[in-house]
């Protein structure tokens, strides 16, 4: 006598309960991968699987399968005998509290360098000229600059400038001092306040190259704006962090 085919609600059940533990997965990833980027595990060592299950009360199928995706994402390797082990660099935190340059936001973590790659007046770009609120075809001051952190590649900075401001910049020390510091040098007094975007976007062939990554590999896009205290924009920046390198963090309060 044939069996009588399973209920539909089975496979749908069992469906469900494959799809749970995959969230359940990705959410411990997620727990595990802010503590190996904080370091939070002394050593380099995570637990065992089944300290981490008794930790997150969790399956240990759920926790093999998070720590495989945190190995997909070169976080960590698997050594029988000796267990997961955290291989990926220590990633460099950078508020977004206050108006600083790279190297007063890290001048914790080490030294920042800057290789400067161009600078001179060019033809500002149409959308370059309406932001910084300037005529059609005027020139600006263009600097791109790799900046490294402890002689290790960090971001691509491309900045603009309105040429009657930035123009002084060319006789100063562009290799060593943050453009933030040299402006306020410059114009007498503090800056004012800027705008953020941030995005990720995939490098192409140049940033690849000047940030020693793949082509196509996600780096951050930082987009600035910053003003003079009298609201006039005077600095639009375009900078490509690696992304294996940093973390934004902030402190948001709310208001209604």
């Amino acid at each position: 006598m044939p069996a009588e085919p399973a209920p539909a609600s089975l496979p749908v059940a069992a469906a469900r309960r494959r799809r749970l533990r995959v969230d359940q997965a990705r959410q411990l990833a997620d727990l595990l991968r802010h503590q190996i980027l904080a370091g939070g595990f002394p050593g380099g060592v995570l637990p065992l699987e089944h300290a981490i299950a008794a930790d997150y009360r969790v399956s240990r199928n759920t926790v093999r399968q998070a720590l495989e995706m945190l190995r997909d994402e070169q976080l960590v390797e698997r050594h029988p005998g000796v267990g997961t082990v955290v291989v990926c660099e220590k990633k460099y935190p950078h508020g977004l509290d206050r108006l600083q340059g790279l190297a007063e936001t890290l001048h914790e973590h080490g030294r920042v360098t800057n290789e400067v790659r161009t600078v001179g007046p060019v033809r500002a770009p149409s959308p370059v000229a309406h932001r910084l609120g300037l005529p059609e075809r005027s020139d600006v001051l263009c600097v791109e600059r790799l900046r490294r952190l402890n002689g290790l590649p960090l971001s691509l900075d491309l900045s603009y400038l309105p040429l009657d401001v930035g123009g002084e910049l060319l006789g100063c020390d562009l290799e060593n001092t943050d453009v933030f510091r040299l402006l306020e040098s410059l114009t007498g007094g503090p800056l004012g306040h800027a705008e953020v975007c941030i995005e990720a976007v995939n490098a192409d062939a140049h940033s690849a190259a000047v940030l020693q990554v793949p082509r196509g590999a996600a780096v951050l896009m930082l987009e600035r704006m910053t003003h003079l205290p009298d609201g006039r924009p005077v600095d639009l920046e375009f900078i490509r962090f690696r992304g294996d390198r940093i973390s934004m963090s902030g402190v948001l309060h709310r208001s209604l």
